[in-house]
C-alpha cells in the first residue's frame, strides 16, 4: 500500500519513504511510527499508545519516542513549531494531519503541483515549464529583475525539479541560491530575481481556488 502526501510516497510494502522518487533513509522504529500516524490520521495517537506499538511490552524512557518523531521530522523537513505533517498534542501525543491519498486512487488522481505569485495561480502538469519574462514562457513574471529565460521547473510523476538557466540575477530557494538542480517540496518560497514565488504539492483533492493562467 502507498500513501502520497506533498512530495513523499510512504510504501508500507517496501517499507520506503520516497522523496520525488528518492528514498529518504529512516530507521526500523522512525518508518513504523510515521506508517502508524499516516494510517491514523487524522487521530491523535497518545504517547503510550505509540510506545506499545513500537516497544510492545517494554518499558521504554519518553525520550526514546521523542527522538524517533524528531528524526521522523527531519526526514520530512518538517518543524515542531510550524508543522506541515506532525502536529504534537501537547501532554497527550501526535497526530499526523496534512493532506494525503492511499492505495489505487493515486493512478486516477496525481499529486497536484502549482507556483503562486500574490493572487496568481498557475498550475504545473507534467514537463518543462520555463520561467521568465518573455512572452512566450510558461510563467511570465514581469520584473526588471527577471530575465527572459530565467529559470525553469521540470515536472514528473516523482515530482518536481528547479533550476536556474544562468540567469542575471540569480534564483534562490530560501536563502541559497540554486547552482544544482534542486528539488522542491510544498510551500518552498522561491525567489526569481527578487520576484517572490511559492511552490505548493499536495494529492489532488477537490480545490475551490480559482485558477489563473496565461501572461499578466
Amino acid at each position: 500500500m502507498q500513501t502520497v502526501f506533498g512530495p513523499f510516497t510512504l510504501d508500507l510494502d517496501t517499507r520506503q519513504l520516497r522523496r520525488a522518487g528518492a528514498e529518504v533513509h529512516l530507521s526500523p522504529k522512525a518508518f513504523d511510527l510515521l506508517a502508524a500516524l499516516v494510517f491514523e490520521r487524522p487521530k491523535v495517537l497518545s504517547k503510550n499508545a505509540l510506545q506499545q506499538r513500537l516497544w510492545p511490552d517494554t518499558f521504554v524512557a519518553e525520550a526514546n519516542l521523542s527522538n524517533l518523531v524528531a528524526e521522523v521530522r527531519e526526514a520530512l523537513d518538517d518543524e515542531a513549531r510550524a508543522p506541515r505533517y506532525i502536529r504534537t498534542v501537547h501532554r497527550i501525543g501526535y497526530a499526523f494531519f496534512a493532506d494525503a491519498i492511499d492505495g489505487p486512487a493515486l493512478a486516477a488522481r496525481p499529486p497536484e503541483y502549482w507556483l503562486r505569485w500574490g493572487e496568481r495561480r498557475f498550475p504545473l502538469p507534467q514537463g518543462t515549464h520555463i520561467i521568465g519574462r518573455d512572452a512566450d514562457v510558461a510563467i511570465r513574471l514581469d520584473g526588471a529583475t527577471v530575465s527572459r529565460h530565467h529559470a525553469r521547473l521540470v515536472v514528473t510523476s516523482a515530482g518536481a525539479v528547479l533550476e536556474d538557466s544562468a540567469s542575471k540575477n540569480g534564483t534562490f530557494l530560501g536563502p541559497s541560491r540554486v547552482t544544482t538542480p534542486v528539488v522542491l517540496t510544498d510551500g518552498d518560497e522561491i525567489r526569481i530575481g527578487s520576484v517572490l514565488v511559492t511552490f505548493h504539492a499536495r494529492a489532488s483533492f477537490a480545490s475551490t481556488e480559482t485558477q489563473v493562467v496565461g501572461p499578466l
